[in-house]
């Protein structure tokens, strides 16, 4: 090239576009996933009585804490750590003197809940945690050389960082793989389930795991087939189900998917093995507390609980269902469906 040539333009580069109002990614679209730089953002979505994305709101912390009335010294397991709302306030009761265990099965989650527990003051001398099962309760015991512990918490719902996530497969709002796995790296997810099971097979889980009553129908709809997304599978379900009113096959859409999430991480199986295990990881007086979301899990907690009680393994119990406020359930409608049973040892 001749030096006196003029030297050749750079390559255009676009700018970087703007994401917008709406964009399109749910990366973008939810500010309250970085509530350092947005807390404005998150404090309007927890005005309107919404919980923000990538967040989690316990549920009931009074009612627990009143159930299992932790206090220094005590040592407490909570079985489903998830984004550590109710550990945080328990934890706060146990000085002097207490500790923590906390459990969860999702490898994804659970680095992030220690270390928010970590900066927020409990250390390893009065918190510490597995990636485990709670069905695994009596081995991490042993592994703590404990022969019981004062309190046991068990919240049997599925965390608002997982339902947010596109990427798990739980939620129909955006569009991912139907996975719906709390861990990831173990077992079969949701549309393997689908694409391996016969029609009878996938009636009955409907039936058994959410009272599904189209659950035939549903089942021819379903079973035997490969769906890429979620939101392909919910429109499989409202297609199959159009004579219904819109409202009815909304509800289908969440009891298909809630099904799918409880045969996909063996749910029921973990928590009769739970409930099996429950008195004999108590302290004489222990209480434990389990939190459910949907009749099938409710039905397992009352029958354990009354037969507990009627054989005198417990000394007291809950005598009815406990319910979130009117309050709690209009500030946070992920609550509604709730209850809380506690029994004493």
């Amino acid at each position: 090239m001749n030096p006196s040539d003029p030297a050749p333009a750079s390559p255009h580069r676009r700018r970087p576009r703007y994401a917008g109002k709406y964009p399109g990614k749910f990366e973008e679209k939810y500010k309250e996933r970085d509530p350092a730089r947005y807390s404005e953002t998150v404090a309007k979505v927890l005005a309107s009585g919404k919980t923000p994305a990538g967040a989690h709101r316990p549920i009931m912390v009074p009612e627990i804490v009143q159930a299992l009335k932790p206090g220094p010294g005590d040592v407490v397991v909570d079985c489903t750590l998830g984004y550590g709302g109710h550990s945080q306030e328990i934890l706060a009761h146990l000085r002097p003197g207490g500790r923590l265990i906390g459990l969860d099965r999702d490898p994804i989650e659970l680095p992030k809940t220690v270390a928010r527990l970590r900066a927020l003051g409990f250390d390893a001398g009065i918190f510490s945690a597995h990636q485990s099962n709670f069905a695994g309760l009596p081995k991490i015991l042993t592994a703590e050389s404990l022969p019981g512990v004062d309190c046991i918490l068990a919240d049997l719902g599925v965390s608002s960082m997982q339902i947010d996530d596109p990427a798990r497969g739980f939620s129909v709002k955006h569009a991912g793989v139907p996975d719906m796995r709390m861990n990831p790296e173990r077992g079969q997810s949701a549309s393997q389930l689908l694409q391996k099971i016969g029609i009878p097979a996938l009636a009955n889980l409907l039936v058994e795991n959410s009272d599904e009553p189209q659950a035939d129908l549903l089942a021819r709809a379903l079973a035997g087939r490969n769906f890429a997304t979620t939101t392909e599978l919910a429109s499989s379900i409202r297609a199959a189900l159009a004579r219904l009113r819109e409202e009815e096959r909304d509800l289908s859409v969440r009891r298909v998917f809630q099904a799918l999430r409880i045969a996909v991480n063996d749910e029921f199986s973990a928590l009769d093995t739970l409930l099996r295990n429950l008195p004999g990881c108590l302290n004489l007086g222990g209480r434990a507390a389990i939190l459910t979301f949907h009749s099938g899990e409710d039905r397992r907690v009352k029958k354990a609980f009354e037969a507990g009680l009627r054989e005198r393994v417990y000394s007291d119990g809950s005598q009815e269902v406990i319910r979130p406020s009117a309050a709690e359930r209009h500030a946070n409608p992920r609550s509604t469906s709730a209850k809380l049973r506690w029994v004493t040892k």
